[in-house]
């Protein structure tokens, strides 16, 4: 029989009316609380309560019981308070309090408990109402009954505590130092007296634990946190499971954690501050009193997770649980506030990532809530100011509304005024205040917004010392406004000091930080700017390397891709204005293409795009005189001049450029419609370039030329004479050493000269000559406008001499020979870009560069018969021989081997001849492929083994990237099989077993194989034994490739797996150059990183085919993982497995399907599943992939071989017909557990019909087709819903049981690493 049984028995004993009754029923109440105590049966509390109030009626006014009744009363309803929080409860329980207490008077024994228990109401009170006066009130009781509890007693403790409570409820409130201080001091005197064993000891730790935070929060002293930490641990080992404040121990060592994060950046702390910040939730059930804190303060730590490592899942969750704790926080709610504000912040970040405008706005609405309820005064009025500012400052920039960047900058002012000196966020917002001016100066130009920026910058910087975790971020931007001051005022200190925060940027952020890319692509942008000033090619050279790193990082999805993209296009269009490499300016096209792909019509930087583009089409007319791309660059110009308005900063330039295109459409069509417009178009530029502009000469000296033009044209004076104008306008702007001086001599010489003519004037002649003459002085002989200058400066000199002789400018019927050589000059420099470094010279067996090359085609008879013919022939059939004598005299032939020992490298034949060296080893092997491309009267031969520096790692990866492409543009390629004799079968030779030789094979159109002794293969007459019918039958069976890829192969990603197929059969002397042997014919452009492991190097590639094409394909292969990612392979022969065969269905066949017309409805619907779903797309190393799902059901072991370590699996998932794999090793436990797997067909878009009707012929053709076998893949899940493929080293063929089950299966995008 338990205690309250017994008490019942003795109050059955004192029927009503009976002495003792009062006794009995105080008794039974006191057992009653008891027993709540231990069980928090409420049933026990409210009859204790019940019984209680029948006591006080038995004890009246004067009973000597009286106080011990109201005392316990008070007790139970303070406890009925404290689970159940009604006012009326606590209400009373002070009431009775203070009615027990003035029934203690001093000198009561029990009088130092009424105090102490009045006090702990009243501070109750004080938490429910804030009403200081209760709080002060609970001060002087729990001091009260301190001084009845001397050193010694045994509930001096329970004062000290409760003391320490109030005073940090004060400090709280008041937030004065010296509160919490007294706190911490009471704290400690109360846990010293709360030995280990004392009940009361968890609280103890706890309540100092707490203070100590508040203490960290305020002077940020780490030991003061380190031994919060320590003692909330303390506190939860006292509070095991089941106890019922467990909740509140993890909920603050969890706070604590996540404080400590927030100084530390360990991630360790944020990760276990969130799991006991789960535990704790969980513990506090709906209905709890703080289940909102524990809501809302997991979502904190969720969206910090989510800023390290930009894990979507977690800001999802974070949203959710900041939403369940607004709705459990109404409207007057203390903490609403938080609410909102915690809620706006992760709404911001979700926009930061996704962009959805939704987001954003959401964020700015409950952003404004909170700061109406932070009203002046409130602690966190600073931070919602100043979170707010940033989210409008986001809207700004989406948007160009000026009064949102106008209400950001008063937002900022007012939270820096809250954050005075000294403050720890003062940082935070000299920076937001900085970045809003910075964009206010982009929009309005304003440079004193610029120079607040600036200073604001540098006074955030000082704040943020090294180790500071936002350093680099101000060192970024303040490096950013550093260089738009560069561009207004052109002071080079400005540059140099923001490429030196650049750089200290970068070092902070580095391999694998989130902000890389952007240090990267500014620190380029930098350098790139240095380099338009100073012309110091290694500006230029570091501006692309550190570009080309940049977009690296800036992956496909990647919301900058664009501008780095972009940067590093215009950075390479430089470097080919520098040193004319075409392979620069034919990368560039490609990089401004699909910068312009990312910006669709309504993009901001659109028409930054369609003018770069312009201007790089326009720089390869210029070079190799293809009208197609002039006309594409005319139209992309106009669609530039369309999207800059008037008032727009770079219609000037828009005008400017594409006014000279249509001047080189003039000069090419001599169409006077195009020349009309470009003159309108300059007039138009010339305007917006005012005096004092930079570009103003070059405008002025473009209209001149123009006006000029017409002149010749239409014979207009008027025209010469402003054309004169124009140009001396220009040359005044023309220092001595500019570049164009010399060419704006020339053409003011020429207005003149053509004035004299048309008026004979002898002051403009003699000016025209003093022009020219000065002209000659700033040019070079050799230069072409040398050859110029002087034929025209002798031209008016006779006409000085002679006023009858015509003015005759140097057109290619007046000086042939000299333009003749140099239009030879530049086309034969611009066929030699797209052919190899080095050729071997097969007559002399040297080693040639490019330069020599050029020598010797300049030296040759070739190039007399040609100067000879183009004066005989007429003009218009001038450029087609040239170019037919050019690409004649340079056809080359290619060299394909197996390397052997002994191999002459670079070094070893520069500066010799071939012919002149040992013919041992590999040099006579060389020799005798020289030979034979000399007998088939070819000039020119390559061979990988001494036409690349291959110390070189530039020309290497150069080479590397550009072979299949020299093997595609070789007038021939001469295989040598050194294994074959001369009559056996070259299928067996191990030429096509080697990685290299794969490219070899497909890329020449024209190849002759050569055997042992150097005799072609069969004995062959012919000239290329891709045209024999038997070889090309021998060719097919040795390579397993149909004809038209051995004769007219494409390089590109289609049937990207039957390429890697072709692969897994070959190997290479290191293992990474299986992947980048395979570059070429994929057409792609990867760095070569020699010494990476051969898993990263296929890795890389697998990962840019399935980034560029989306196919899936690649995925279905049988062998052992890659540690780069679970779903590629860790050696291509993986690939050797064949793809499940799929015959298409005959039109019979489908007319003999069974067909129920209620399949269509739900078959529509997977279809528009598998139609919307996503692409498949990388994403740091995590494959994004759309699949059909089954969830595996059941995994059973059937058995085992003891001879061989297999076992054999029976697999049940839902859909699917049962299946059956064989491993060669057991299956870990976690795959066994029920829902830990799930068997995916992944899927592509593109799998299903182009057409998007279905009608019952094509609904049965999509339904055959998923109602057949697929090889599957089995992923395990694992944390953080992701993903990862085991069992991939055997083959897992699944098929859906019916119809039914395929219509009703379920498709999913999942993330797997």
């Amino acid at each position: 029989m338990d205690d309250v049984s017994r008490k019942r028995v003795d109050l059955e004993s004192c029927p009503p009316g009976s002495n003792g009754r009062d006794v009995a029923l105080f008794n039974l109440a006191v057992a009653l609380r008891s027993r709540f105590k231990e069980g928090e049966k409420f049933g026990d509390l409210d009859e204790a309560i019940t019984l209680l109030r029948d006591v006080l009626q038995l004890r009246p006014s004067g009973h000597h019981d009286r106080s011990s009744s109201f005392y316990e009363l008070a007790l139970c309803l303070s406890t009925r308070y404290n689970s159940q929080s009604t006012d009326a409860d606590l209400e009373e329980a002070v009431t009775l309090g203070r009615a027990a207490l003035e029934l203690h008077p001093p000198g009561h024994p029990d009088r130092a408990v009424s105090l102490h228990n009045l006090a702990c109401d009243l501070r109750k009170r004080f938490q429910k109402h804030a009403r200081m006066d209760d709080l002060k009130e609970a001060i002087e009781l729990y001091r009260a009954a301190l001084d009845l509890r001397p050193s010694g007693h045994p509930d001096r403790s329970s004062s000290l505590h409760g003391l320490a409570f109030c005073f940090s409820n004060r400090y709280d409130s008041q937030k004065a130092v010296a509160y919490l201080e007294q706190a911490v001091i009471l704290g400690r005197a109360a846990l010293e007296l709360r030995l280990p064993g004392h009940p009361d000891r968890a609280a103890s730790l706890y309540n100092l634990a707490c203070d100590l935070r508040k203490r960290f929060q305020k002077h940020a002293r780490m030991y003061d946190l380190k031994e919060a930490i320590e003692l909330h641990r303390a506190a939860l080992e006292l509070r095991p499971p089941g106890h019922p404040r467990r909740s509140s121990s993890l909920h603050g060592l969890a706070r604590c954690l996540s404080d400590k994060y927030d100084s530390q950046w360990l991630v360790a702390d944020l990760e276990e501050a969130i799991t006991l910040g789960r535990a704790a939730l969980e513990l506090r059930p709906s209905g709890h009193p703080h289940r909102a804190v524990s809501l809302h303060n997991l979502a904190c730590d969720l969206r910090k997770r989510f800023q390290k490592h930009a894990r979507r899942y977690d800001l999802k969750e974070a949203i959710e649980l900041h939403r369940a704790a607004l709705d459990l926080r109404p409207s007057g709610h203390p903490d609403r506030s938080s609410s909102l504000h915690g809620l706006a912040f992760c709404f911001s970040n979700r926009y930061d990532c996704q962009k959805a405008v939704a987001d954003l706005e959401q964020a700015v609405t409950l952003g404004r809530a909170a700061v109406e309820l932070r009203l002046l005064g409130h602690p966190d009025r600073a931070v919602s100011l100043y979170n707010l500012a940033c989210d409008l400052r986001k809207r700004f920039q989406k948007h160009a509304r000026m009064y949102d960047l106008k209400e950001a900058i008063e937002l900022h002012r007012a939270a820096l005024e809250l954050r005075p000196p000294g403050h720890p966020r003062r940082s935070s917002s000299l920076h937001g205040l900085a970045r809003c001016l910075s964009d206010k100066y982009d929009g309005q130009g304003l440079v004193a917004d610029l120079e607040e920026a600036i200073t604001l910058g540098r006074a955030a910087l000082e704040l943020r010392p090294s180790g500071h975790p936002h350093r680099a971020v101000s060192l970024h931007n303040l490096a950013y406004d550093l260089r738009k001051r560069f561009q207004k005022h052109a002071s080079m200190d400005d540059l140099k000091e923001a490429i030196e925060l650049h750089r200290a940027a970068l070092d902070l952020r580095p391999s694998g930080h989130l902000d890389r890319s952007s240090s990267l692509h500014w620190l380029a942008f930098c350098f790139s700017n240095r380099y338009d000033s100073q012309k110091a090619v290694a500006d230029l050279e570091q501006a692309v390397t550190l570009g080309r790193a940049a977009v690296e990082l800036r992956l496909p999805g990647h919301p900058d891709r664009a501008a780095s993209l972009y940067n590093l296009a215009c950075d390479l269009r430089k470097r080919f204005q520098n040193d004319a490499r075409t392979y620069d300016l034919k990368e560039a096209i490609e990089l401004h293409r699909a910068a312009l792909e990312l910006r669709p019509p309504g993009h901001p930087r659109r028409s930054s795009s369609l003018h770069g583009l312009a201007r790089c089409l326009s720089d390869k007319y210029d070079s190799q005189w293809l009208v197609a791309d002039l006309e594409e660059a005319v139209t992309l110009g106009r669609a530039a001049l369309e999207l800059r308005l008037p008032g727009h900063p770079h219609r000037a330039v828009s005008l400017y450029n594409l006014a000279s295109d249509l001047w080189g459409r003039f000069q090419k069509y001599a169409r006077v419609c195009d020349l009309e417009e470009a003159i309108e178009l300059h007039r138009a530029a010339l305007e917006l370039r005012l005096p004092g502009h930079h570009d103003r000469s070059a405008s002025l000296h473009e209209l001149a030329r123009c006006l000029s033009a017409r002149y010749d044209s239409q014979g207009a004076v008027a025209d010469l004479e402003e054309a004169v104008t124009f140009e001396r306008a220009a040359l005044e702007l023309y220092p001595p050493s500019h570049r164009k001086r010399a060419s704006s001599l020339h053409d003011l010489a020429q207005c003149l000269a053509k004035h004299f003519r048309h008026q004979p004037i002898a002051a403009d002649l003699d000016e025209a000559i003093v022009l020219e003459q000065e002209a000659l002085q700033l040019l070079t002989p050799g230069d072409p406008n040398y050859d110029i200058s002087r034929c025209c400066l002798m031209t008016y000199f006779r006409m000085k001499i002679n006023p009858e002789v015509a003015i005759m400018p140097p057109r290619a019927t007046d000086a042939p020979h000299v333009e003749l050589r140099q239009v030879v000059r530049g086309l034969v420099s611009e066929t030699l870009k797209t052919m190899p470094t080095r050729l071997l010279h097969t007559h002399t067996g040297v080693l040639c560069n490019k330069d020599a090359q050029l020598s010797d085609f300049m030296g040759s008879q070739q190039y007399s018969q040609l100067s000879s013919s183009c004066r005989r022939c007429p003009p218009d059939q001038r450029a087609k021989l040239i170019h037919t004598t050019i690409s004649g005299y340079f056809k080359f032939v290619m060299f394909s081997h197996r390397w052997g020992e002994g191999e002459p490298l670079l070094r070893d034949v520069e500066g010799h001849s071939i012919y002149d060296m040992s013919s041992k080893g590999g040099l006579g092997k060389l020799q005798a492929f020289c030979l034979r491309a000399c007998e088939r009267n070819y000039l020119w031969a390559w061979s990988d083994t001494c036409c690349i520096d291959k110390d070189s790692s530039a020309e290497l990866q150069e080479a590397i990237g550009s072979i299949f492409a020299w093997y595609r543009r070789s007038a021939l390629t001469i295989v040598y099989l050194s294994d074959i004799p001369n009559t056996g079968s070259f299928w067996t030779s191990e030429w096509f077993r080697r990685g290299w030789t794969l490219q070899e094979l497909l890329a020449p159109r024209t190849t002759l194989f050569c055997t042992q002794n150097w005799s072609l293969y069969k004995n062959f007459l012919g000239s290329n034994h891709k045209t024999d019918a038997i070889v090309m039958e021998e060719l097919e069976k040795a390579t397993g490739k149909k004809p038209q890829f051995l004769t007219d192969f494409s390089p590109g990603m289609d049937d990207a797996r039957s390429r890697l197929r072709w692969a897994s059969w070959r190997h290479t002397t290191r293992d990474e150059d299986i992947a980048y042997s395979l570059l070429g014919i994929f057409g792609l452009h990867l760095p070569v990183l020699y010494g990476e492991s051969a898993e990263k190097a296929l890795g890389r590639l697998l990962v840019e085919i399935i980034s560029q094409s989306g196919d899936i394909s690649v995925l279905d292969w049988v062998g052992e993982a890659s540690s780069f990612h679970s779903c590629f392979p860790a050696h291509i022969t993986s690939y050797q497995t064949l793809p499940l065969p799929r015959s298409p269905d005959t039109d019979e066949q489908l007319l003999g399907m069974s067909w129920q017309p209620s399949l269509s409805t739900a078959l529509r619907k997977l279809c528009r599943s598998l139609t919307e779903s996503s692409l498949p797309e990388f994403i740091n190393r995590r494959l994004t992939l759309p699949c059909i799902t089954h969830a595996v059901t059941a995994v059973r072991l059937n058995g085992d071989n003891p001879l061989s370590p297999s076992y054999i699996y029976r697999i049940l998932a839902s859909g699917l017909r049962p299946l059956e794999i064989t491993l060669p090793v057991k299956l870990e436990d976690a795959a066994m557990k029920q829902g830990a797997l799930q068997l995916v067909r992944p899927w592509h878009s593109k799998l299903l019909s182009p057409s998007a009707n279905l009608d019952v012929t094509t609904e049965k053709q999509l339904l055959s087709t998923l109602e057949g076998p697929f090889h599957g893949l089995l992923l395990i899940q694992l944390p953080h819903n992701e993903y990862k493929r085991i069992a991939s080293s055997t083959l897992i063929v699944a098929q859906p049981v019916d119809s039914g089950s395929v219509v009703q299966s379920e498709v999913r995008t999942l993330n797997i690493v």
